[in-house]
């Protein structure tokens, strides 16, 4: 099958029979909802981009596997050249959407999945790296959109999955078959998992003996039965059924998340990837951690070249763009963005081949760039907000704006400079706002304090892998110190 358009990709979702509900509601057309669809179209951009001749090289690579062409977001990374390109494809998205466009997660699921398959079967003799090559080339030549799913409730954070008072709060088989096994337990916080096909499972932590059953990783499609899926709220959503494009800020583009729940779903063996190899689910989710961090240092300074964008147009809107200030202030942004891009292509230049051939980006730096990711984009946004002033999130309504009576008052009084009109200052202002505060601020600034793991969990990492012994050693042999 050949790259699907953007189009084709909104009517393949359409005929997938999701279970979704949302505001206490089951949501029986998911695709046209007026709060779903942006996040849609969100991930519809990344088949239009590979579809665009101006971005096909990017967009686009050669499957090793089939020779065929294929969309980067399916591909298993073959050099350091394919991981500096993900990170280049990854800001091209988010320039172009200002949000997230969530198959991010999936590959990255992919590229783990690839390597530590490869490993667990050449000590257990497992079939689980054949299944998943069977799986990725099956989504490869069908142009799929996969989810991945790591984040476990936890519960009590002290205790291990074996440990819980209720033993569902980490994913866990429940029965193992001849033909297969049965899972139970949610994952939470799952971007995109509504607009994609398939969904890819992985442990959360690493595990212990005793942890057996919750050492499991496969994928199942996303209407299989006990799959069901609970929105998440997020700031705004609701303006988006008040069918005012002004007061959304970004109305065509979004994301959205899911707590997801599995009850009793059932996984052939053919889709199994693991299952009890315990000392594998850490190198799991160490490389897919790994590699969703170098992803923040593309997709967050896409984002970001937008707000940083608003920023300039609404200082330029309010008569403000020659003060040296706010000059200021724009150059510490571009400089904030910048360095967050240095990371993403610094981990990913770095990178190196795992016993499988596929590459493997720096972990210490992939660290790096996402504890940057955690700090930067919210000094962006201050600044952002400084220069946008108060009126961002003080303009009255497009209703109001609209309204005969009113909306000469509130064209008079927030009018900026000469030569701009009244909504073309809104608009932009609620632009910064949907990006600062509303509902893009999940796939920017919170997102980036939690998403791929909190601040800690990358500090963790950072200690685990910046060769303290081998500094001290250095420091020793410059001062002649004996011991």
């Amino acid at each position: 099958m050949s790259l699907m358009t953007g189009e084709e990709y909104i009517e393949s979702i359409r005929k997938i029979k999701m279970e979704i509900y949302m505001f206490g509601e089951k949501i029986e057309n998911p695709v046209d909802h007026p709060i779903l669809r942006p996040s849609l179209n969100s991930v519809r951009m990344t088949y239009d981009l590979a579809q665009d001749s101006q971005y096909a090289e990017l967009m686009t690579t050669k499957s090793p596997f089939t020779g065929n062409t294929i969309n980067r977001f399916t591909h298993i990374h073959q050099s350091t050249e394919d991981l500096k390109n993900k990170v280049k494809m990854q800001r091209l998205c988010g320039q172009k959407t200002a949000s997230c466009f969530q198959r991010c997660v999936g590959m990255d699921a992919f590229n783990a999945e690839y390597s530590t398959t490869f490993e667990i079967d050449k000590k257990y003799g497992t079939k689980y790296h054949e299944n998943f090559k069977k799986f990725m080339m099956y989504c490869q030549e069908n142009d799929l959109t996969v989810d991945g799913a790591m984040t476990d409730p936890k519960g009590d954070r002290s205790k291990a999955p074996h440990a819980q008072e209720d033993p569902d709060l980490y994913l866990r088989v429940v029965e193992r078959r001849p033909d297969g096994i049965i899972v139970r337990g949610a994952k939470a916080h799952q971007t995109g998992i509504i607009n994609s096909h398939e969904v890819i499972v992985m442990p959360t932590i690493s595990m212990g003996p005793d942890d057996k059953d919750y050492a499991v990783s496969f994928a199942v499609p996303t209407d299989t039965e006990g799959l069901l899926m609970i929105i998440g709220r997020q700031s705004c959503d609701t303006r988006k059924l008040e069918e005012s494009e002004l007061d959304v800020g970004n109305s065509e583009f979004g994301g959205v998340e899911a707590l997801v729940i599995f009850e009793d779903v059932f996984v052939p063996n053919e889709r199994i990837f693991m299952d009890g190899e315990t000392e594998f689910a850490g190198v799991l989710v160490e490389r897919f951690a790994g590699y969703h961090r170098q992803s923040y240092g593309g997709c967050k300074v896409g984002v970001g070249d937008v707000l940083i964008g608003a920023a300039a147009v609404i200082a330029e809107y309010n008569g403000a763009e020659k003060a040296s200030a706010v000059k200021d202030k724009l150059i510490e942004m571009t400089h904030l963005n910048e360095t967050l891009y240095c990371c993403g292509i610094a981990c990913s230049t770095e990178g190196k081949a795992t016993e499988s051939g596929a590459y493997l980006i720096d972990l210490l730096l992939a660290n790096v760039c996402k504890q940057n990711i955690t700090r930067f984009p919210y000094e962006i946004v201050r600044l952002a907000e400084d220069i946008a002033g108060g009126l961002m999130v003080t303009a009255p309504s497009e209703k109001d704006f609209r309204d005969p009576k009113l909306g000469a008052y509130i064209d008079k009084y927030f009018k900026g400079v000469s030569g701009v009109s009244t909504e073309n200052r809104f608009r932009i202002l609620r632009l910064i706002e949907n990006l600062a505060l509303g509902s893009a601020a999940v796939g920017y600034r919170t997102e980036s304090m939690h998403g791929a793991g909190s601040p800690q969990a990358q500090r963790i990492m950072i200690a685990r892998q910046g060769k303290l012994a081998f500094k001290k050693k250095l420091a020793k042999e410059i001062a002649h110190v004996t011991e």
